[in-house]
């Protein structure tokens, strides 16, 4: 069995390049293997390409500083150099993967208003702005740092919602989505997550040049 073997091996080995191209497609496979697949759409790694290179840099360094806790992640970054984390930042902004498929929905037409509401218009009862206001009117994020929010799954905004909630994800202070997320219900950020997941990419649509100044809150990772 192990002389059967032999020729197998030989032809994958052929197969190889001598050399491995240095190029940054090639040094970010490791991120790409989970946030990039054209075959899996997982709620937990979500697509990071064509983010705004601001948000996917302040990303790296909050997993490298611990305001965000996914171990896997914090390893992979700790070691890399700042002016490093900005240049893959700059490779996944400048990349445009095609949107995942739009989930179906279990929630009703009531819950998906309410949803709508709050995206589009804010609560300002809960003190809570609409999220167009700092995510941009078509929900596809702001230069330099603010991320866009459509072609998320809904247990992914969920979790992270959650982890502003409890703490367990931080941003540079002023840290303005704990605010806002300490200010929802559960309710409401199932509301959130449920209309965003039903919502189309635009195709083409790249983050907004910018959005209207001052932001509702004052938010340290958006400055």
């Amino acid at each position: 069995m192990l002389f059967a073997c032999v020729p197998a091996m030989s032809v994958h080995a052929a197969e190889r390049p001598a050399v491995l191209p240095d190029t940054m497609a090639q040094r970010v496979l490791a991120c790409t293997s989970c946030h990039a697949r054209k075959d899996v759409n997982d709620p937990y790694f979500p697509r990071i390409s064509g983010k705004p290179a601001g948000y996917l840099y302040n990303q790296m360094l909050n997993f490298r500083d611990g305001r965000r806790q996914v171990p896997i992640m914090s390893y992979m970054v700790e070691r890399l150099s700042e002016p490093y984390m900005r240049e893959i930042a700059a490779h996944f902004a400048a990349e445009h993967l095609p949107s995942p498929p739009i989930q179906k929905s279990g929630a009703s037409a009531a819950v998906l208003e309410r949803g709508r509401v709050l995206v589009m218009q804010g609560d300002p009862a809960l003190r809570v702005p609409a999220c167009i206001a700092c995510h941009g009117e078509q929900l596809t994020g702001a230069v330099p740092a603010i991320p866009g929010l459509l072609g998320l799954q809904r247990d992914y905004v969920n979790a992270q919602l959650g982890a502003w909630r409890n703490r367990t994800r931080r941003a540079h202070a002023p840290d303005c989505m704990a605010q806002i997320a300490s200010r929802l219900g559960m309710p409401d950020v199932t509301a959130i997550s449920s209309w965003l997941a039903l919502q189309p990419v635009p195709a083409g649509v790249p983050p907004a040049a910018d959005v209207a100044r001052p932001l509702p809150l004052k938010c340290g990772s958006a400055p």
